[in-house]
């Protein structure tokens, strides 16, 4: 997470990175993400939350809120429609502090297998490159991504010699959160 700070007439204003980031990728949030809501005028309602694995955060006064794969603005507006039953123009403000939840997963014949954080646009050869590379047993050709989507488990197949080679390149996919990668 990157934090700047910014004086304007004597106030300290902080700006988050992340939240920037967020805003111009339409990140979906998830859980392990750190959000901080605030309303203007009352701290009493404002909340740093991680979001759970089931997405339901709870917030005074409205109760819970599921925030899975909403955006920081969707979050936002939802939160302020459901606050003006009991807060007359309540200026809502939400951040995302800390993105966790961008992770994929690299197994088998890699020099360092394991759980890669990864940004919107991360791609197969990227995430091989940060689990070190292939080892000098792993069947190049026979790569491929598992991604769960709803109830069923997709599989793309990745020639890691091809893509190396510049040719097939439409294989080398950008990676979406909990993607598989496996190196038989």
């Amino acid at each position: 997470m990157k934090i700047k700070g910014l004086l304007i007439a004597g106030i300290l204003v902080l700006t988050c990175m992340t939240s920037a980031y967020a805003l111009e990728t339409g990140f979906g949030v998830g859980p392990g993400d750190v959000l901080e809501i605030s309303v203007w005028k009352d701290e009493s309602l404002s909340r740093q939350v991680v979001v759970p694995p089931d997405g339901m955060i709870a917030f005074p006064l409205i109760g819970d809120v599921n925030v899975r794969n909403m955006t920081v603005t969707e979050i936002r507006k939802n939160v302020t429609q459901r606050l003006k039953e009991y807060v007359q123009d309540a200026v809502v403000t939400v951040m995302l502090l800390e993105i966790n939840s961008t992770k994929a997963y690299v197994i088998g014949k890699v020099n360092n297998p394991g759980v890669f954080p990864i940004s919107m646009d991360t791609s197969v050869m990227q995430v091989l490159s940060m689990a070190g590379g292939l080892n000098p047993f792993a069947a190049e050709s026979r790569i491929h991504v598992l991604r769960r989507q709803k109830d069923k488990t997709l599989k793309f197949p990745f020639d890691y010699k091809e893509v190396l080679k510049g040719e097939n390149l439409n294989q080398n996919i950008t990676l979406q959160r909990g993607d598989v990668v496996v190196v038989p």
